[in-house]
């Protein structure tokens, strides 16, 4: 049986951050099929674990898939997990316990909660078994790349536009931050942020990441076509926009068999004396690196830095080392070590002749995820940067997902990654030197908490305390 690959109820953005945050890339169904064949077909007893005769809600068909599921994400964990003695968990144990417990499950939802213990014995983030029923709900009929121009968040459980890009679609309709995204296509906010923690219920702290992300997909369309928008004003009175999906903006940057990414970086001086850049995504590796040491040659003269890495999912890992070596003048330094079965990396620091020396900010939010926590969360325990804005959700791992023979997914994380100060940052996230979430009546106002922190800092001397 063919195993396809690809993350489910999640932007094409998100697919990059999962899947090539090290370049990894898989080619057809590999070990994965395998896993597949190897699992025998079950034989059915008269009775369960429990004494009880197996129930008639499931057909021999659908036991037998379950069966192959549970195969399937036993033997990739066996077989990737990046710590062959999983932290000293019997793991076969876990097979031998769990499996004549799936052979006798009573109904699709109690096979996939035994799927679902043996990853959580595991104790790490970034492994789900994600249900094949929150597909249709998950998936946008007529999605596209196309972009209307508005960034969300989440504030407070409502989907809150953070920003609206000039020229887009969303500026010319008079769509103002602060307002609220109540329906998309005609779908309630309220059905994707649910289906979301559903699907995502167990992979810890991620749930308002993918949650954002999710209503940010319904955002999109094909190029040139109508997305119908209903918000809540300022004054939370009903507004109805008929919106253009439109080209997005950014330079085009194609990755192996990854979808396209639009990268956007921005360099501006807040002021005579801040500079400013922020990176939407870590693609486009050598437009990119080029235009920030010019940023970094353009800034002598500027009393401080910041670096906006807000809604940045991550991306190619290589560019944190490169950018983080215009930062530091030291040789030696890293930013951390990934592990994986195959080995180690260690995200070593390439110092510049003329690195920047400078105070340097670096904000950061919820969906700031694996490149960008990993470049933050090392230069913080360096000592070198102050975050700014709120805690990043702690999804530094690369993982991949992988369609179950019951119809389910299952994603699966396949190192894991020490920051240089000695801890984790998968699950636990970088925490902000200055808390500064975003707050509806700021972005109704035109504020930014965070910036405005970093610049106060900056211009104050940026002394640590």
């Amino acid at each position: 049986m063919n195993t396809t690959i690809r993350p489910v109820g999640a932007p094409m953005i998100i697919r990059a951050a999962l899947v090539a945050l090290f370049l990894v890339e898989v080619a057809g169904a590999g070990s994965l099929a395998a896993a597949q064949e190897a699992a025998a077909p079950p034989a059915r007893t008269d009775s369960g674990p429990d004494g009880k005769p197996p129930t008639p809600g499931l057909s021999p068909d659908q036991t037998a898939k379950n069966v192959e599921s549970f195969e399937v994400v036993w033997k990739t964990v066996r077989d990737s997990f990046y710590d062959p003695k999983f932290g000293g968990l019997d793991w076969q144990a876990v097979h031998d316990e769990l499996r004549p417990k799936v052979e006798h499950a009573r109904s699709n939802a109690e096979a996939r909660d035994l799927m679902a213990q043996a990853i959580d014995r595991l104790g790490q983030s970034h492994f789900a078994i994600i249900p094949s029923e929150l597909e249709p709900t998950l998936d946008k009929p007529g999605d596209g790349p196309g972009e209307v121009g508005l960034d969300v968040r989440l504030i407070d459980g409502k989907v809150v536009v953070s920003s609206v890009r000039e020229g887009s679609s969303a500026a010319e309709a008079g769509v103002k931050p602060g307002w609220v995204v109540v329906k998309v296509a005609g779908k309630p906010v309220e059905e994707l942020l649910d289906a979301v923690a559903r699907a995502y219920a167990r992979s810890r702290g991620l749930v308002p990441a993918y949650q954002a992300h999710t209503v940010a997909r319904w955002l999109r369309g094909r190029v040139g076509a109508a997305v119908g928008i209903d918000f809540l004003d300022g004054k939370d009175r009903p507004e109805h926009r008929e919106l253009t999906a439109c080209e997005p903006g950014g330079v085009a940057a194609q990755f192996g068999h990854l979808p396209t990414m639009h990268v956007r970086f921005e360099a501006r001086r807040i002021g005579r004396t801040v500079a400013y850049a922020s990176l939407n995504v870590f693609f486009d590796p050598a437009g990119v690196i080029r235009q920030f040491g010019e940023l970094i040659e353009a800034s002598r003269d500027a009393d401080g830095l910041i670096l906006d890495l807000r809604g940045n999912p991550g991306g190619l890992g290589v560019m944190s080392m490169a950018m983080g070596g215009w930062l530091v003048k030291k040789p030696g330094l890293k930013l951390g070590t990934m592990t994986m079965r195959t080995g180690t990396l260690n995200f070593m620091l390439i110092p510049r002749p003329r690195a920047f020396e400078k105070p340097v900010a670096i904000l950061v939010d919820e969906l700031s995820m694996s490149t960008s926590e990993i470049l933050a969360g090392g230069l913080k325990d360096l000592g070198r940067v102050r975050i700014f804005g709120t805690r990043t959700p702690g999804a530094a791992l690369p993982s991949l997902v992988v369609a179950l023979p019951n119809g389910d997914r299952f994603q699966y994380a396949i190192g894991n990654y020490i920051s240089v100060g000695g801890k984790p940052l998968e699950g636990i996230g970088v925490v902000p030197d200055v808390e500064a979430p975003p707050t509806r009546a700021a972005l109704l106002e035109g504020r930014d908490p965070a910036l405005e922190a970093a610049v106060r800092w900056i211009r104050a001397g940026g002394a640590r305390p």
